[in-house]
């Protein structure tokens, strides 16, 4: 139980701390800030920026943040507006939901499409290590006489497909030779393939009449898998790998791909930002890893407003995405009102044939129809995917009842049989 007065005392005790951090983090942010705002007065066009910015591949620090040609269109919007800083305002206003929901029809024959992926690591007191992965899916042509699509993909690994690849400092200090490494792997391959093969069947069912930007293809997570240099080999290049497959498909069949980040701690921006002041005679930024570029924007979008494309220059892992390594932009949306925006990343394919606005729009009209703040297609394809409590005892009862059938022996520990009698 917690002690509220303990607390109380231990919270006043630390209050200098916590103070100096507020005043600092406020000031640095600042002057972040500015030196984003003010960028209109210091480029005249994105070719401009770009010459100061560290070029690639020469041993020099990642310029974190490259300009696309949307950095032109927001200069000459930034010399009439009475607040500066990047952004493309959304150009609608509701008073209501209703009204929201109305203007959200503009969905209606544009194909989405999400999935999302679940999965039951192996149980260690089970004779038999299993585990399983599932990915849902969710289609919605937004047409009348066609209905949406729900389905999953199921896949049971078996010991050998779950047992560590590793090298040995990365295995398990207890000996366990099954990894959940392997599982976490499976699962987002197997939500790559999914998305892959999707898009090659939409792409050839595409009707004459159906817009540029149709379909719209989902994906739960961010297109630069930065958390994969923390792995050890084969399973970072695998993740690379499947990342680089999406992009492919994407550009190849030209379906607009969305990676939809939630709450983003990238600092693409930041980076850039530090790079452009560090030329500057007087430089007002310095290092910090307290902010971030989500909270750049904080408080300052309507609903609906975005910044400009820009292209992720971020070095670490996008040297390894090799021709694909330049071709991942982003931007960020405010998708709820009193958050940080959402970040968006996608083929930058979809800048340069001028599809970004209408594919930001399909975005926007997912979010209203989802009611939270969250795309409705990924909120339907993670309900469809998820494994529960009750899923998971299923699944060892079936499984129990499968092995046994073929005349083996399926237990579990005494600790866990205790485990489940007082739970």
């Amino acid at each position: 139980m917690l002690h509220k007065g303990r607390l109380l005392a231990a919270l006043a005790s630390k209050r200098d701390q916590f103070m100096l951090y507020g005043g600092t983090y406020s000031d640095q942010l600042g002057a972040y800030r500015h030196v984003l705002e003010t960028l209109y007065r210091r480029y005249r066009s994105s070719a401009h920026l770009e010459q100061h910015l560290p070029p690639d591949g020469q041993g020099l620090p990642a310029a974190g943040a490259r300009p696309t040609i949307e950095f032109d269109r927001w200069l000459v919007q930034a010399t009439q507006e009475d607040y500066h800083g990047p952004v493309f305002r959304f150009s609608e206003r509701f008073a209501n939901h209703e009204q929201a929901r109305q203007w959200a029809e503009c969905i209606e024959g544009i194909t989405t499409l999400a999935v999302d992926g679940s999965q039951l690591q192996p149980w260690r007191d089970a004779s038999i290590p299993v585990a399983l992965v599932q990915v849902g899916l969710f289609v919605n042509p937004h047409q009348r006489g066609r209905p949406y699509v729900k389905d999953v993909r199921l896949e049971v690994l078996t010991p050998d497909e779950i047992l560590e690849e590793a090298p040995s400092e990365s295995a398990d200090p207890s000996g366990y030779p099954y990894s959940e490494l392997q599982v976490s792997l499976r699962r987002f391959q197997l939500e790559v393939e999914t998305l892959c093969s999707q898009m090659e069947q939409l792409a050839r069912q595409r009707r004459p009449d159906e817009p540029a930007h149709s379909p719209v293809v989902f994906f739960d997570g961010s297109l630069v898998v930065s958390f994969a240099l923390t792995m050890p080999s084969p399973y970072r290049e695998r993740y690379i790998a499947g990342a680089v497959s999406l992009l492919q498909a994407s550009e190849r069949f030209r379906v607009p791909l969305i990676g939809y980040v939630d709450t983003s701690y990238a600092r693409d921006i930041i980076t850039m930002l530090l790079r452009l002041d560090a030329m500057q005679p007087q430089p007002l930024l310095r290092e910090t890893k307290r902010i971030h570029d989500a909270l750049l924007w904080q408080g300052r979008l309507h609903w609906g407003d975005r910044t400009p494309a820009m292209i992720c220059a971020r070095g670490d892992v996008l040297d390894h995405y090799g021709p694909y390594r330049e071709r991942i932009a982003f931007c960020y949306l405010q998708a709820v009102s009193q958050r940080p925006p959402a970040r968006l990343e996608f083929p930058r394919w979809i800048v340069d044939e001028g599809l970004l606005d209408p594919v930001v729009d399909v975005v926007r009209a997912e979010i209203i129809a989802g009611g939270q703040g969250y795309p409705y297609a990924i909120e339907t394809a993670d309900a469809v995917a998820v494994i529960t409590l009750q899923d998971r005892n299923e699944f060892y009862a079936h499984f129990q009842q499968f092995i046994e059938g073929q005349g083996l022996s399926f237990t579990f520990s005494s600790k866990a049989l205790s485990k489940s009698r007082r739970r």
